[in-house]
């Protein structure tokens, strides 16, 4: 199974974390299930920004982004060549290693 490894954030996860998942398995809903509170206001639908992610490493392991997250993405903060919506990215079977943006477009976190 592959390794996600996600690079220390300040707020979401101050000291890094690493998990295995499946192949086959939604990033956004993994980094949930492991505690990671990373942003989705769109409820992971591909309507927004705010599940984006950089892809430090396995990057070209990932299924191709489509036509609207490309659109999506160019709204996105921090926006880099590796940059994905996690909520669209399907786990190969290579280990990841992601970085959470410090910021996001939103203007409010919900439940917070």
């Amino acid at each position: 199974m592959p390794i996600i490894k996600v690079l220390p954030h300040e707020q979401l996860c101050p000291q890094g974390k690493e998990f295995e998942v499946a192949a086959g398995a939604q990033l956004c809903k993994a980094l949930l299930d492991n505690h990671i509170e990373i942003e989705h206001a769109c409820e992971m639908s591909c309507a927004c920004t705010t599940c984006h992610v950089v892809v430090k490493e396995g990057f070209s392991s990932l299924n191709e982004s489509d036509d609207d997250e490309d659109d999506l993405l160019d709204m996105a903060w921090g926006l880099t060549p590796q940059s994905r919506l996690s909520c669209q990215v399907k786990v190969a079977d290579k280990n990841l290693t992601i970085e959470l943006p410090k910021y996001t477009i939103n203007h409010a976190r919900e439940n917070h």
